[in-house]
């Protein structure tokens, strides 16, 4: 029985020394413990290692070589299990077997016991070591937070130094950049007001010596054609000197009857009246009382017509400032005017076939006044604002004509003032400027009002040579301006548009410029003024006075002047405006008025055109301008 026990417990410790030995390596502690010894050899171990299962294909590296011949191939000495039943045998045999057993299981308890102390304790440690890795990285990863928010808050502290200083830096050259631009615009304002003074400087002495060599020009042009007409007037007086001066002998003798009849019978009433009021105290009392009364009451009518009259035409009348109107003075006379004006203005433009009468435009120009006409008249009709027009341009390309016309065509009333009225009345100006704003607003019509050279009265306010009356003026005038008006249209035209103040700009809708007329509309100009200043000049009716004491117009007859030299002359009249045009068919006219026979030619109008061609060209080079 004791012999089976042993056999068993050896078995038992076999099995419990392989598994302690597993646990022990998959646990990878420090433990070491040791097997069943015997009594015979107590310092070596038996841990044989479990066989293998029969059958079982192995996958473990090919075996190491085995030297011993008693040891199996899986690396089994069998020799510590010999000692170990040799051992079990010689216990059994022995009479302490019993306690030998006891003392062996007792130490076995007390090994595992160890060992599950141990294993405790291992499991303590390692839950330990593993709270404190947990709070070694809950510490770093804490330290890494703090480090990161160090970081960023370093971080933003630095780009906002960096934008401050950025900002700063930036300041810092706009406000250099701004005191260099300022400096260079004062610089600039010097010199260009330097400049100024030098260009009106010279342009005044320019203009002085252009008007003493075109006061002289006109002075010899006058003396030619009064001795034409002196020689003209004369050679005429001899061919019907003789029939004029019996015609004249006749008239005065029978005149000179009739009023000296008159007179003796006028003396003779009057002669008679005297002697019968002298001659009776009563009769000359009642005279002289008559005379007196008489004397009293047109004095005292005169003076008081004077009085009422001036009351309505403070009331009524046109103000001062007003050079020319289709209104008419009172509000009663401008009827008949208008529509004479009207009815004129038809028959000329259905005449000649023109959209504006005798104002020749570019064709863009012209379709831009006849859209803004219509426009216009439209916006009176729906009861819509104005727009305020500005028309510059060089001098005579028929800036005040469009005017005019557009007013005409837009169904308005039409007044025109100069912009250099306003600065002689000083202190009455601001007055002047309502009152014409007001009479403006009296028109049912609507009302264009046309200010010609508008830079003499609305330049800038910081001239220097501005007074203060002109400005005032001008604040007038921009305070009745200030808002859209249902009433007035302004058209202001100027040769010198920048010199107008800000102000007076921004109260502009419509900017028109008015060019230079080119070849075509040259050519139409030419044949206007031809038939104007030529073919239609000659003998009207004449009046009784005039068929008495006036000679008879000659007809001014035209031979050779065809429409090739009239192409001609518009090629040759480059850079003249519409005005010197006219001035041009004016001494056309002069010179055969100054002929003998009274006709144009080929010859005379080349002649003409050539001498008024280089005048203009001199005229030029006197101004600064290079002529092309």
């Amino acid at each position: 029985m004791a012999q089976k026990c042993a056999i068993g417990l050896i078995s038992a410790l076999a099995a419990s020394a392989s598994l302690a030995k597993s646990k022990v390596a998959s646990a990878d502690g420090p433990f070491n413990l040791s097997g069943f010894s015997t009594s015979a050899n107590p310092q070596q171990q038996a841990s044989p290692p479990p066989p293998s299962l029969a059958g079982e294909e192995s996958s473990a590296p090919p075996r190491a070589r085995n030297d011993n011949p008693r040891t199996s191939s899986g690396g089994f000495d069998p020799e510590a299990l010999e000692r170990g039943a040799k051992a079990l045998k010689e216990i059994n045999h022995s009479s302490y077997a019993k306690k030998v057993f006891e003392s062996i299981k007792q130490q076995e308890e007390t090994k595992q016991t160890e060992f599950a102390t141990k294993a405790q304790e291992f499991k303590a440690m390692q839950a330990q070591a593993e709270t404190e890795r947990h709070k070694v990285i809950y510490d770093e990863q804490k330290k890494l937070a703090q480090h990161q928010a160090q970081t960023k808050s370093q971080m933003a502290r630095y780009e906002d130094d960096l934008a401050r200083k950025r900002m700063q830096a930036e300041n810092e050259f706009h406000r250099t950049r701004n005191q260099e631009l300022v400096k260079m615009q004062e610089d600039s304002a010097i010199r260009q007001e330097q400049a100024r003074r030098a260009t009106e400087e010279q342009i005044q002495a320019q203009r002085r010596q252009t008007e003493r060599e075109k006061a002289e020009i006109e002075r010899e042009t006058i003396r030619v054609k009064a001795i034409a007409e002196a020689e003209g007037r004369a050679h005429e007086a001899r061919l019907a000197e003789d029939v004029n001066r019996r015609m004249l002998v006749d008239r005065a003798n029978a005149e000179r009857e009739k009023w000296v009849a008159a007179i003796n019978t006028t003396f003779d009433h009057i002669g008679g009246g005297l002697r019968a009021i002298l001659t009776d105290q009563n009769k000359l009392i009642v005279a002289v009382g008559g005379v007196t009364a008489l004397a009293a009451g047109i004095y005292t009518t005169r003076e008081g017509a004077k009085v009422i009259w001036s009351y309505v035409d403070r009331i009524l009348g046109q103000p001062s400032l007003i050079r020319e109107s289709s209104r008419g003075k009172y509000p009663w006379s401008g009827s008949l005017s208008r529509v004479m004006s009207t009815l004129r203005g038809k028959e000329s433009a259905s005449k000649n076939g023109k959209r504006f009468g005798d104002v020749i435009l570019h064709p863009p120009l012209a379709k831009r006044i006849e859209h803004l006409a219509t426009s216009t008249a439209n916006t009176k009709l729906h009861q819509a604002p104005f727009r305020n027009i500005l028309l510059h341009g060089p001098p005579g390309t028929g800036k005040t004509m469009a005017a005019r016309e557009l007013a005409r065509k837009s169904g308005l009333d039409y007044a025109l003032m100069t912009g250099g009225d306003v600065a002689p009345l000083g202190a009455q100006a601001v007055t002047k400027i309502h009152e014409l704003f007001d009479w403006g607003k009296k028109s049912k019509r609507g009302l264009l009002l046309f200010i010609d050279e508008a830079d003499a009265f609305l330049c800038e306010r910081n001239k220097t040579y501005m007074s203060e009356a002109q400005r005032s003026a001008l604040n007038a005038l921009l305070f009745r301006t200030g808002d859209q008006s249902k009433d007035i249209v302004l058209a202001l035209a100027t040769n010198r548009p920048g010199d107008l103040d800000s102000a007076v700009a921004d109260r502009v809708d419509e900017v028109l410029e008015f060019p230079l007329p080119g070849e075509e509309e040259r050519f139409k100009l030419l044949n206007l003024y031809l038939e104007k200043y030529i073919a239609e000049a000659g003998p009207s009716k004449p009046g009784l006075f005039d068929r008495l004491f006036k000679k008879e117009q000659q007809k001014i007859e035209i031979k050779g002047v065809t429409e090739e030299l009239l192409k001609e002359a518009a090629a040759k009249t480059e850079g003249f405006s519409g005005r010197e045009i006219a001035k041009l068919m004016a001494s056309v006219q002069a010179a055969v008025y100054g002929s003998e026979d009274c006709v144009l030619d080929s010859m005379l109008f080349r002649e003409v055109v050539d001498y008024k061609v280089a005048e203009h060209q001199q005229r030029r080079k006197l101004a600064g301008v290079d002529s092309k």
